[in-house]
């Protein structure tokens, strides 16, 4: 889907606290972003319009989080919901960031001295056609990317039946274990869940939920 460019998204997002307008200038230091870089960092990769990140992130005020899209279109919407949460439960937004980067190109933003503990691809772009497969957010090149500053968990949850299976390959490739696959979130996982307006519409056209834990195989 094509989002319109809207010119108001900049300058709302620039004046935003937690919004990280450039994120490479972060590169080996996100964790000092925070009142308390002690906590475990989250990292949502492809925010979109911020279903995940405003559930997630005011839910568990023990974990820090970074939410992060190529699209001030869909960051300055995440924004919002972020502080309509945080409102809503009364809480201080100090545990929460939005950033601008583009996932592709995330070795600019990240490296192997920073610290994600957990990340989380939710409802990637499936990219179908074979010359574009290699953008997906779980092929073997961006896992390897992810593998430098990774510590814990990939999280990815998907309606795409064949990124899903596809997916398992590129895992492997790149020295993934896979701890946890479903094909029916909705029915089978023991894990914690935040149902999106995405993935509920999804669901309602009778889609399945498709989800996997996967984390880096030590070399120990």
């Amino acid at each position: 889907m094509r989002i319109r460019h809207k010119p108001w998204a900049k300058p709302e997002l620039e004046a935003c606290p937690f919004y990280i307008h450039e994120p490479q200038q972060q590169i080996g230091h996100w964790q000092e972003l925070f009142d308390d870089p002690d906590k475990p960092l989250y990292v949502e990769l492809g925010c979109g319009k911020g279903g995940f990140i405003s559930q997630a992130a005011p839910a568990h005020p023990e974990i820090n989080f970074i939410a992060m899209d190529i699209k001030n279109e869909m960051l300055v919407l995440a924004k919002r919901k972020l502080e309509q949460a945080y409102s809503e439960k009364n809480q201080q937004m100090d545990n929460v960031k939005i950033a601008i980067q583009n996932i592709e190109r995330i070795d600019l933003a990240w490296n192997e001295n920073d610290r994600a503990d957990r990340i989380y691809i939710n409802f990637c772009n499936p990219w179908p056609k074979k010359k574009h497969k290699k953008r997906r957010l779980t092929h073997t090149r961006q896992l390897l990317n992810y593998k430098k500053f990774l510590r814990g968990e990939i999280w990815f949850k998907t309606d795409d039946d064949e990124l899903f299976e596809e997916s398992f390959e590129y895992f492997e490739e790149a020295g993934f274990e896979i701890l946890y696959k479903t094909f029916d979130l909705h029915s089978e996982s023991p894990y914690e869940n935040f149902v999106t307006e995405h993935e509920k519409m999804f669901s309602d056209e009778g889609k399945k939920i498709k989800f996997l834990i996967a984390r880096p195989v030590s070399e120990e």
